[in-house]
């Protein structure tokens, strides 16, 4: 009986579990569950007798990979996927998928969160800005910028976006505005939404030259990745520009330094939480099993991305 991984340092929800635990079943597999490890030795351990895995944030490298001698195929429940060595995984004749779209909602709702969060002075009884009114740029029109260009739209925002490999039409009859050149979108837009991968392409792509474009009133949203940002480019603009702020949910390494210098201006979550909600949590981790046991009785390869 082939057998399927469940290893979460941060665990799925006790109903996501009791549902990846009925899929599995119900195709004729063992689940197995690792929660809440403390140790890479425990993970090392559990991955030697399985044929799939199904984890969130957890690193997935080379030795993981190298320790597990049966895996056939990895699944990251989440959108992005840089937490898994795909090199490694290809080499080994791993098959490594994501299950894109099934937190978006939630990661969309949470940029909105932090936005309104430091717009009323992080709820200090103070005055106060509105969104109604502002310019909203969306940085990538996947899963999440779509429904964070519908929001903004029910919110009397003026919404654009800019995505070189989404079709002008797709985003234009989503009511929102296409801006061909990048360095555009941050002339126009007093708010920028990012949801970029991090690849070698994007990796500290968010430099001075492109953030000191933003208009008065620059909102910097990252529900990303860290690696997109360069962080020398991040602390020249609070140090030249009192207007503009950053809100992430991805901490950046010269964090202490800007809430030293510019605390009313930045915040942060205190961990990665862009997909933490009931709803994303069971979604993503259903999406899991149900490719898993596509692909081992079928061979599906829908949402491969090595």
């Amino acid at each position: 009986m082939q057998t399927i991984l469940v290893a979460t340092e941060k665990p799925f929800a006790k109903v996501a579990v009791d549902g990846i635990r009925e899929i599995v079943k119900n195709a004729g597999f063992e689940l197995k569950l690792l929660e809440k490890y403390t140790s890479r030795e425990q993970l090392l351990e559990a991955v030697k007798d399985v044929e799939a895995i199904i984890f969130r944030s957890d690193i997935i490298d080379e030795q993981v990979i190298e320790s597990a001698k049966k895996l056939k195929i990895a699944v990251r429940a989440g959108a992005g996927y840089d937490n898994i060595d795909l090199k490694a995984a290809s080499a080994k004749g791993v098959v490594v998928m994501n299950t894109p779209g099934q937190n978006s909602n939630a990661v969309a709702e949470l940029a909105f969160g932090m936005m309104i969060y430091i717009n009323r002075n992080f709820y200090n009884g103070s005055s106060g800005v509105e969104l109604r009114g502002k310019t909203l740029g969306i940085h990538a029109y996947g899963n999440i910028g779509r429904i964070v260009g519908m929001i903004a739209k029910g919110m009397g925002m003026d919404v654009y976006a800019h995505d070189p490999f989404v079709d002008k039409v797709i985003i234009e009859n989503d009511g929102i505005k296409y801006v061909n050149d990048v360095k555009d979108l941050y002339r126009k837009c007093q708010y920028i939404s990012v949801n970029l991968p991090a690849n070698k392409e994007t990796r500290e792509s968010l430099n001075y030259d492109l953030l000191s474009l933003m208009p008065a009133g620059a909102t910097l949203v990252n529900t990303a990745r860290k690696e997109i940002v360069h962080e020398p480019s991040l602390l020249k603009l609070f140090a030249e520009r009192k207007d503009f702020r950053y809100v992430t949910d991805v901490a950046p390494d010269c964090q202490e330094q800007i809430k030293a210098e510019a605390p009313n201006r930045y915040y942060a979550t205190p961990k990665k939480m862009g997909a933490q909600t009931e709803e994303a949590n069971v979604n993503a981790g259903l999406a899991a099993a149900r490719q898993i046991v596509g692909f081992l009785t079928k061979g599906d390869k829908t949402f491969q991305v090595n």
